[in-house]
């Protein structure tokens, strides 16, 4: 397949996408189309199987029972006595609320492994209590916006799942890898905050001392979700569970919290499968389509060629890298995360591999680049979850503008990254061993 053909191809994939096709349809039209005109009925006939194949596998199971637990947490109204008790321990602190923004979304992150969820249910939370104690609107829309990107870097992460299952890695150690950047990048964002207050004050109205004895008793509304996490990640790190078996695990744990509630129900249940069905349809969809492109692709040689004409360019390894982050960022201005993931991954694999650098490593810069992507505009989805929570339907730019200084925060991040890899490597690292 020369480059004509490919950049014809890719072209077409754009204009589709611009006439609002979806993502899926798209990839499954080009894929078979182009298989057809190139190869005949012998390529399309393969599809099948390859894509029976992967949505064989075991691993595609664990996408709708992590989406079923993050619906859980979601629907329980864990998040609000969250919200609460970290504001008892971050409120007083320069930035106060803006805080608990950051830290509310790392734990929810850390148990829905949804970014969409996390800034829609931290917004709904803390919005009203911003609002209220006079916060600068910029900076706690930014916040929130920003905080939400964690949901796809803390595991347990979907993204992350779809990464393995795209190019072939553990997903477990995909998933270990992800706690210390995503611990650091949440400090990173509170440190920011501290900063931003100490030199521009925002006049808000502090939070009224709180006794020790209040903030303990607080500790108990954390405790549903840090057991969740431990269940999660200490099952996979220990060998105990796999990906899947993890999030039953996590599935089973979460139903013990909404009954110790008092808050299950027919109903409940009812609204947590079905929103899990629609999203998984859609996420599985998109998957299919690309892997029926995929296969297309993969006849025509196209990740080789790309990969010879990258080495052609003579560029180290971290040129590659800084080459990708400017990609990425243009690149997530104009399309969703998951699109985003399921077509570049497959070209842009065999090019880093080549280069020498760690898949497990490249799997934790994807998901940060897909964070960029979600509060960038025009398409950032976490801006439009946020701006859309909003109660006084103020203009878009006020949270566009707000995450902005994150954007910048988490290009430093992914720099830091490139220079100490070790931070993403050592601990899956320590877990083979």
């Amino acid at each position: 397949m020369d480059i004509q053909t490919v950049a014809i191809g890719f072209a077409v994939m754009l204009a589709l996408l611009l006439l609002s096709l979806p993502v899926a349809a798209v990839m499954t039209i080009t894929g078979v189309v182009g298989g057809l005109m190139l190869y005949g009925m012998p390529l399309v006939n393969s599809m099948g199987s390859v894509v029976w194949g992967v949505l064989n596998d075991n691993l595609m199971t664990a996408v709708p029972l992590f989406i079923l637990l993050g619906e859980i947490l979601l629907r329980s109204g864990i998040a609000d006595q969250m919200y609460e008790a970290l504001s008892l321990w971050m409120g007083r602190l320069p930035g106060g609320l803006l805080h608990s923004n950051i830290g509310a979304s790392a734990l929810f992150a850390a148990t829905s492994g949804s970014s969409v969820a996390a800034a829609a249910t931290i917004s709904t939370v803390s919005l009203p209590a911003l609002t209220s104690r006079g916060y600068p609107v910029r900076r706690s829309l930014g916040s929130l916006a920003a905080g939400g990107t964690l949901g796809i870097l803390i595991p347990p992460s979907v993204n992350l799942l779809i990464y393995g299952s795209l190019a072939g890695e553990s997903v477990s150690r995909l998933f270990i890898a992800g706690i210390i950047p995503g611990l650091l990048l949440t400090a990173f964002f509170s440190l920011y905050i501290l900063i931003e207050a100490r030199m521009f004050p925002g006049h808000e109205i502090e939070m009224p001392r709180v006794g020790w004895s209040d903030r303990f008793g607080s500790l108990r509304h954390l405790f549903g979700p840090l057991v969740i996490f431990g269940i999660i990640t200490g099952s996979i790190y220990t060998g105990f569970a796999t990906p899947t078996e993890s999030a039953a695990l996590g599935v089973v744990g979460s139903l013990a919290i909404v009954v110790s509630r008092g808050k299950l129900s027919v109903a409940f249940l009812h609204q947590c499968f079905v929103n899990t069905a629609r999203t998984s349809g859609m996420i599985l969809l998109i998957i299919t389509g690309a892997f029926m492109l995929n296969v297309t692709l993969s006849l025509g040689g196209v990740a080789q060629a790309a990969t010879s004409w990258v080495a052609s360019l003579g560029l180290p390894p971290t040129g590659l890298l800084i080459a990708l982050i400017v990609f990425y960022i243009v690149l997530g201005m104009f399309m969703d995360v998951l699109s985003m993931m399921v077509l570049t991954i497959p070209v842009a694999l065999p090019i880093v591999k080549d280069a020498g650098i760690d898949p497990i490593w490249f799997g934790i810069f994807i998901i940060l680049m897909c964070e960029l992507g979600l509060i960038t505009p025009p398409v950032g989805m976490n801006l439009y979850v946020v701006h859309g929570v909003r109660a006084d339907r103020g203009p878009f730019r006020d949270v566009a503008l707000g995450a902005v200084p994150y954007v910048g925060l988490m290009i430093v991040f992914v720099l830091i990254l490139i220079a100490f890899p070790g931070l993403v490597t050592w601990l899956p690292n320590q877990m083979s061993n």
